[in-house]
């Protein structure tokens, strides 16, 4: 990859990891306490370890990215218990990667990255990877919150539990499709 389309492809795909990252942080501050431990099934991760296993991963991700290399990753602090102090220490870290990506040069952005053996691509093809990982455990989770009995927030436009706003400030009926 040329180093310019590398950043050309940093402009396309990091506001909209943006966009994602703030709604999967809303995701995960949607689960009650008394939720932090349902699963879907007995091979299903908990809400909780759902949680974890996103932030990790984007962090991983975004680290990889930036350092050139796939490590060990950042975990959170193990006195992190509950669904919002992780969406806290989420959104935090993420953000302090947002920085360091936008300083990244078009070389870094274009060197090849080995992700596990299975991959080489450019350090910015894992940013498209991230997002669709990011967004498939996303709503894997989002699933989980009705069968806890929490309300579902609005992912893209609206849920059943929060109505698309209208300029009027109340709910717009949903899409004739």
């Amino acid at each position: 990859m040329h180093p310019p389309n590398a950043r050309f492809l940093l402009e396309f795909l990091l506001p909209q990891f943006k966009s994602e990252h703030a709604v999967t942080a809303k995701i995960f501050r949607a689960v009650p306490p008394e939720g932090r431990d349902y699963r879907a099934s007995p091979k299903a991760m908990s809400a909780f370890e759902l949680v974890r296993h996103i932030a990790i991963c984007d962090l991983w991700f975004l680290d990889a990215i930036v350092n050139g290399v796939f490590d060990e990753g950042t975990a959170p602090p193990a006195e992190l218990t509950a669904c919002q102090a992780l969406a806290d220490w989420y959104e935090e870290n993420v953000a302090a990667r947002f920085v360091q990506m936008e300083q990244l040069t078009d070389a870094d952005l274009a060197r090849k990255i080995d992700y596990i053996g299975l991959r080489n691509d450019p350090a910015v093809a894992y940013l498209n990877i991230a997002i669709r990982h990011m967004v498939h455990h996303r709503g894997q989770l989002s699933a989980y919150l009705r069968g806890m009995g929490a309300r579902v927030p609005a992912i893209y436009v609206e849920s059943g539990d929060e109505p698309y706003p209208d300029e009027r400030g109340g709910g717009a009926p949903p899409p004739a499709f």
